[in-house]
């Protein structure tokens, strides 16, 4: 059975587009010039992109043992920040909203919702603006383990803030 290919190809770093790989690509290997300026970094650089990937990482950690304490998974904690930290500032949010904002399929993103539906942390509602569209609304129990949650957040949004300031991530933070 023939696999069908992806409508950009990235074969060994070399992108085809229109589904067809450059036939040189596959078939015969490419002499690979490298600028001398470009096949290595500074210690500096190193230091700096290492210094954030442990400040995000210690971050991350942290937060999801807060979520926990708060008595919620990291996912439904960060579905439910999302989803009351609509970008619009309504409060409200919806399953394809969520999956481009998590970067996850819109199935993943509705089994997600459901659960925390059951749970009794979020709610849906039709748009009163479009019937066909469903927007989901933190129900008083999330509203509550999420408050909990961010009040506990304090100190390590602080501490990860201060953090990317001082390798100059953030400017004027």
């Amino acid at each position: 059975m023939a696999r069908e290919r992806p409508a950009e190809l990235d074969v060994g770093g070399l992108k085809a587009a229109g589904g067809q790989a450059d036939k040189t690509a596959v078939d015969e290997p490419r002499e690979v010039i490298v600028e001398p300026a470009l096949d290595r970094i500074s210690v500096a650089q190193a230091t700096e992109v290492a210094e954030l990937r442990a400040a995000l990482r210690r971050f991350l950690h942290r937060s999801e043992r807060i979520a926990r304490e708060s008595g919620l998974t990291p996912q439904r904690h960060l579905l439910l920040l999302l989803i009351k930290g609509a970008r619009d500032g309504s409060e409200t949010s919806t399953a394809t909203e969520l999956a481009e904002r998590l970067q996850l399929a819109q199935s993943t993103v509705t089994e997600l919702v459901g659960r925390a539906v059951a749970a009794e942390l979020v709610e849906r509602r039709r748009s009163a603006a479009d019937h066909r569209v469903v927007e989901l609304r933190l129900a008083p129990e999330g509203e509550r383990r999420l408050a909990l949650s961010l009040r506990s957040h304090g100190e390590e949004r602080a501490w990860l803030i201060d953090s990317l300031s001082e390798y100059g991530i953030l400017a004027d933070a």
